[in-house]
């Protein structure tokens, strides 16, 4: 079973560990494929799962839980890090609490490991889907949304709190006010999406930045090659006998942040743990922070489709 570095967050038990690579679950309508990757991620060494109310993938996670313990892969609950978030269409005060009930339901569990605003925006639509009408995207009030999230945490129902897609300017405006400040904030970042301005800031901040689409979402609906036939990645996997996938990772870790990575085909899942031995040579990153930058997920064009003065 391989051995996986952890990284450290906050939590209400005060620093806890999170190991720093977890396995992505969102996909489109495969729920069985997810229960089964998930327990096949267990039995390799994968211990923190990430999942979303969006996804529609809490459920089988939560299954494949359940299956681990009762085959005795995992001895207690406590062993695996389950991370979900909640969709825009609840980031209201009062919304808050059921939405981690529900998800928690979904998921079998009496608590989550980390609950995530998923985007800093309050959407006016009932259903969880893609793309919103413009009109129904309104701003969040977000001091409201992160007294509702401490409340979470307070309650026992999440060891841990933080937010996706959220830019410093929007962190800093919850460092203004919270009680508990972000655990995490969760974006994309690859070498091709380097973020290394909000990565200083929040090491200076002490919150762990999670990197989505280290691969660029490669293999799934809305992602693209960019990052597995970059060239650059390329020679360097070719020189060192890796795959471009692997020098991703590595290169993620080296900038000390923790990643998710979603394949469900066990060979991959295998070699996405062979990163931890070996390290990039100062020249290896050189190369990599010359890469022109290229951003994939735009909250324009990917949770709505018109412009207007919240999305701009």
């Amino acid at each position: 079973m391989a051995r996986i570095p952890s990284a450290t967050i906050s939590s209400s038990d005060g620093p806890r560990p999170i190991h720093v690579i977890g396995l992505g679950t969102a996909t489109v309508g495969r729920s069985d494929e997810v229960k089964a990757a998930v327990v096949e991620a267990i039995k390799m060494g994968y211990r923190h799962f990430d999942t979303a109310a969006f996804y529609g993938t809490e459920k089988p996670v939560g299954e494949a839980i359940a299956e681990a313990l009762q085959a005795g892969f995992i001895k207690t609950r406590a062993e695996v890090f389950i991370t979900t978030k909640l969709w825009p269409n609840s980031t209201e005060r009062h919304l808050v609490l059921p939405a981690l009930k529900k998800s928690l339901q979904n998921l079998g569990l009496e608590y989550v490991d980390l609950y995530l605003i998923h985007w800093p925006l309050k959407i006016n639509y009932p259903h969880i889907k893609i793309p919103v009408p413009t009109e129904c995207v309104t701003a969040i009030d977000i001091k409201s949304v992160w007294e509702a999230m401490e409340e979470c945490q307070n309650l026992g129902l999440t060891n841990s709190i933080g937010v996706s897609n959220f830019s410093s300017d929007k962190i800093q405006e919850i460092l203004s006010f919270a009680k508990i400040p972000p655990a995490v904030n969760q974006v994309e970042m690859n070498p091709l999406w380097q973020q290394k301005q909000l990565n200083k800031f929040c090491k200076e901040n002490h919150i762990l930045l999670t990197a989505y689409s280290p691969l660029a979402s490669f293999g799934n609906s809305w992602g693209n090659s960019s990052v597995v036939e970059c060239n650059v990645l390329q020679d360097i996997a070719k020189s060192r006998g890796k795959t471009t996938a692997q020098i991703s990772l590595r290169w993620l870790y080296e900038q000390g942040v923790s990643f998710i990575v979603k394949s469900f085909n066990k060979e991959r899942m295998k070699q996405n743990l062979d990163i931890f031995d070996w390290a990039l040579t100062q020249e290896d990153l050189n190369k990599i922070s010359q890469i022109p930058q290229r951003k994939l997920v735009y909250l324009l064009g990917f949770v709505v489709t018109e412009p207007n003065d919240v999305t701009v």
